[in-house]
């Protein structure tokens, strides 16, 4: 596949993931637009790689909206979507309800709006891409925080609803499920951390790069660390020992805090 000419918006793209993601993908010779709510961070992140800014809300059904109007305007058409926006919000069960609604606004609903705004113009056209950045989250769970894990798999959920649906008319959707990335959205310090860490927590342009290579194929799951599939198909296949396991890490991570 060659994206060279083509019409590419990347949201959450001030840094972490989604600047690596548009700086490849500018790299490869594509027309990119960044967007992210963070004004002068998304200018600064066009500037330094030669995309167009168009900062703003990428959650809402305005700011979709706008942000879909404007990089129509400056690319002609959007060929490809990378819904990259993402928040980590609250901790176990007593998370806020503010927090549980934007992380399902950002989290969820962010790309069905998105894409009820593409794919109509997709289907006319000769088919699209959007690509969902997920999480490990989204295919298994992630402990200590309820809204991020739950929200990260109505995210999964919908992107193979999408392809369901739609493949066989040109659509080709895509989820990235990493496990541990060097941004700011890590575990805070604690043992957690110290566990993705250890795992291999990659950087942001590693998983630029192993998604750039996963454009070539099609396949649906991106998995930046493929030890994910690994647990992935163990949850499917023998759930309730897969449970007991991470119930058993769970137990492991409440003594090391407490003897912090």
């Amino acid at each position: 596949m060659t994206v060279t000419g083509l019409g590419i918006v990347v949201t959450g793209a001030a840094g972490g993931i989604g600047k690596a993601l548009a700086a490849r993908l500018v790299a490869a010779g594509a027309r990119v637009v960044v967007n992210d709510l963070d004004t002068a961070a998304t200018e600064a992140t066009s500037a330094e790689i030669g995309a167009y800014a168009v900062p703003g809300d990428a959650a809402s059904e305005a700011g979709i909206a706008a942000l879909v109007s404007a990089a129509r305007e400056h690319l002609g058409r959007i060929d490809i979507w990378f819904a990259n926006a993402g928040v980590a919000l609250g901790h176990g069960l007593y998370a806020g309800e503010s927090e549980w609604a934007v992380s399902w606004e950002v989290n969820t609903m962010a790309h069905v709006r998105a894409a009820r705004l593409l794919v109509p113009e997709w289907l006319e056209g000769g088919g699209g891409r959007f690509v969902v950045t997920a999480s490990a989250a989204g295919l298994l769970t992630a402990l200590g925080t309820a809204p991020y894990s739950v929200t990260k798999h109505g995210a999964v959920a919908f992107a193979e609803w999408l392809s369901a649906t739609y493949r066989h008319r040109g659509i080709v959707v895509q989820a990235i499920c990493p496990q541990g990335v060097q941004t700011d959205m890590l575990a805070p310090p604690g043992p957690m951390r110290d566990i993705l860490v250890g795992d291999g927590a990659l950087t942001p342009e590693d998983v630029a790069e192993v998604t750039w290579q996963a454009l070539q194929d099609d396949r649906f799951l991106i998995l930046p660390q493929p030890e994910a599939g690994d647990y992935y198909r163990k949850r499917a296949t023998d759930t309730d020992r897969w449970l007991g396991g991470m119930n058993k890490l769970q137990r492991y991570l409440e003594n090391a805090e407490k003897s912090r």
